[in-house]
């Protein structure tokens, strides 16, 4: 069967049109029919395929192949938003877990410790009273009197110089004895015989140059010597009371002349006539004691004469020291008298 000469044709246009004024109709009336009336089916019921292209793609529903085959770039940022997405949510459970692990133990904990103690309690609460220890025995009443404490504070211990600054003070007995005992004087290695010694209430007697005067317009009660000897020097210490400590610090400030030497007792007469000997003056307390150095025989004391120098500060030195020990003694016997 054919229609019209030559078969179909086909205009210039491309619109595929049917020479007999359909648009692509087929000659059983239908649109693109085939002889069984159904649409581009195949006669055996199957869909029509592709000779050229025997595995057809699955159909798009959803009408996202034209738009995947067309743009083949993937979506970096909607990847960055699921990683970090992902990220922190695995963050999150995490410490979460941490938290929940955290509370866990501190509740195993609390619940051990209130087991604990409700045990203990339970078990001490099982104890009859005869399990108990049992009180100590007290002591009964006592006849002697409870202690008592003075609430007033004690006294600062008194100070030894005080003693020695005051004829008030210092009623210590006072002699040639106390301030020079013994027959002999030990410093170190050096011993020293002890001579002659005077006491006497006339000061200015037992002086020589001005040093009279100035003992007598300062008060002086009066003046005790002793004279020590060794290796051919000697020496003699003469001590001059006063009544108060200014009195004795004044006159040996002012001090011209010096004590005069003490012979006797196995010490031959010195610092007299021509040798030149050496003199000091001192003052402790109520107290200013002198010194009078010089050799035995006629010899001078010259300043770089250390022998001579050595047996006169010892001398002094040894002085100061009783001076001192008289304020000590009375000071301690103060501190232990009951108070009256």
């Amino acid at each position: 069967m054919s229609f019209g000469q030559g078969g179909p044709q086909w205009s210039p246009g491309g619109q595929n049109e049917d020479p007999y004024g359909g648009q692509n109709q087929s000659p059983y009336g239908g649109q693109n029919q085939g002889p069984y009336g159904g649409q581009g089916q195949d006669p055996y019921g199957g869909q029509r395929q592709d000779p050229y292209n025997p595995f057809p793609a699955p159909p798009d529903p959803f009408g996202l192949r034209a738009t995947s085959e067309a743009d083949n770039t993937p979506d970096w940022a909607s990847l960055a938003e699921a990683a970090e997405t992902r990220t922190r949510r695995k963050r999150w459970l995490l410490v979460g877990g941490g938290v929940l692990a955290t509370a866990a133990i501190a509740g195993i904990v609390a619940t051990a410790i209130v087991s604990s103690n409700s045990d203990d309690s339970n078990r001490a609460g099982d104890k009859n009273a005869s399990e108990l220890p049992a009180p100590p025995d007290l002591p009964g009443g006592t006849t002697e009197p409870e202690p008592s404490f003075s609430s007033v504070a004690p006294l600062p211990p008194p100070n030894p110089k005080d003693f020695i600054s005051s004829e008030k003070k210092d009623t210590a007995p006072l002699s040639v004895d106390t301030l020079f005992p013994g027959k002999k004087l030990t410093m170190t290695d050096r011993v020293y015989g002890k001579g002659a010694t005077a006491r006497t209430g006339t000061c200015a007697s037992a002086t020589q140059g001005g040093l009279g005067s100035i003992l007598e317009a300062n008060g002086c009660d009066q003046v005790f010597r002793a004279t020590y000897s060794k290796d051919g020097i000697a020496v003699t210490v003469g001590v001059a009371v006063f009544g108060a400590e200014a009195e004795a610090k004044k006159a040996a400030q002012q001090a011209q002349g010096n004590v005069t030497p003490l012979p006797g007792a196995g010490v031959p007469t010195f610092c007299k006539g021509g040798p030149v000997c050496r003199f000091t003056a001192n003052s402790y307390g109520r107290y200013a004691y002198f010194t009078a150095t010089g050799y035995t025989k006629a010899k001078s004391v010259t300043s770089g004469d250390s022998k001579a120098f050595q047996t006169g500060d010892d001398l002094a030195e040894f002085t100061f020291r009783q001076i001192v020990r008289r304020g000590e003694a009375q000071a301690s016997a103060a501190a232990t008298a009951p108070a009256g």
